[in-house]
């Protein structure tokens, strides 16, 4: 069932990247009339330099397992990123580095309370491969959510994301951050194609989330990579928080989201947060 799957969200991304092509973006002649935008089948096969039945197969889920340099041609004839050709890789089972199932009953370790304790007053958690919230830190919950009074359910990022109201008020740019999230758990997904839990996830956001299905169906991918939120807070007004994530060492698929401040002014107002001192708002 994995490798079915994985196969079908192959063809799936294939499509989608090819209907975002035109002849002439890749050097192809126009050509006649087109009954559906982008590029044929048999123009990605040419490009890619592999046979039109070949590509056919792959965008239908069908055939064995595409080389490594029939997905390096792919990437090139389809313009694809480098996030994107690592998503590739991970479609066709080239990049399975973490572990295939969850590992049940993962506790943080008390020491990584502690350091979430002593970042204070920089917000920080520490979340799971499929964004449950595991740990926090004071400031973590004065400026997002309190996650004590949340449903274990609900205490998940993702979740929050594109459900509770003070994220939206929070995060002066949401909807380039809820891209963000959403394509970065396409990639994380792909990694682990049927595991219960993401699918789970996947499927209470879909059926809930009109904003989340429409992100999730434009099949954006994206690495996870330091970048700058813009903020308010009530108690703050205007900081910038450059978000880094570290792996945690013997924690299975943890992850430790520090939200730094990217200029003086941020970090001179995020001790209010805690109701210490600072500039004015």
């Amino acid at each position: 069932m994995s490798d079915l799957e994985r196969r079908r969200e192959l063809g799936r991304f294939l499509k989608d990247r090819r209907a975002r092509l035109t002849p002439q973006a890749v050097g192809l002649p126009p050509g006649e009339r087109r009954r559906t935008p982008g590029l044929r089948r048999e123009e990605v096969a040419q490009l890619a330099n592999i046979s039109t039945t070949w590509y056919t197969w792959l965008e239908q889920g069908r055939g064995a397992r595409p080389s490594l340099a029939v997905l390096d041609a792919l990437t090139r004839a389809l313009r694809l990123g480098a996030d994107e050709h690592d998503h590739l890789l991970a479609l066709c089972g080239y990049t399975d580095v973490l572990s295939p199932e969850p590992l049940a009953g993962a506790r943080v370790p008390s020491a990584v309370q502690t350091m979430l304790d002593a970042l204070n007053p920089i917000p920080a958690y520490v979340i799971n491969l499929r964004y449950d919230v595991l740990a926090w830190n004071d400031a973590q919950r004065a400026f997002a959510v309190d996650y004590t009074r949340l449903p274990a359910g609900e205490r998940n990022a993702l979740w929050l994301l594109f459900h509770h109201p003070a994220m939206r008020q929070r995060l002066l740019d949401w909807d380039t951050d809820a891209d963000t999230m959403v394509a970065q758990f396409r990639a994380i997904t792909a990694r682990h194609v049927g595991r219960p839990d993401l699918i789970e996830l996947l499927a209470r956001l879909n059926s809930s989330s009109e904003e989340f299905r429409t992100r999730w169906n434009q099949h954006q991918v994206r690495a996870i990579a330091p970048r700058v939120k813009q903020c308010r807070h009530p108690s703050t007004g205007r900081i910038d928080l450059e978000a880094v994530t570290t792996e945690i060492i013997g924690t299975p698929e943890a992850r430790l989201v520090a939200f730094t401040p990217a200029d003086p002014v941020s970090a001179a107002r995020l001790p209010l947060l805690l109701g210490r001192g600072g500039l004015p708002v």
